[in-house]
């Protein structure tokens, strides 16, 4: 068998531990709603019956 290498000593790895010891761990990420989706899903304005009627080819 092979010999295991020697990981060498990270000063960023060592802070970022150090950190994480006395802090915790950060908090996940959280995702920003994207502003299109939320305006497909909810249009500002209800259609009225007039455009119902005059799309009867757009059935719901």
């Amino acid at each position: 068998m092979s010999k295991i290498k020697k990981s060498t000593f990270s000063v960023v790895k060592a802070v970022k531990a150090n950190a994480r010891e006395r802090l915790g761990s950060p908090p996940p990420e959280r995702v920003l709603p994207d502003p299109k989706q939320k305006l497909a899903a909810h249009p500002k304005h209800k259609e009225n019956l007039a455009d119902l009627l005059s799309n009867p080819g757009d059935e719901r």
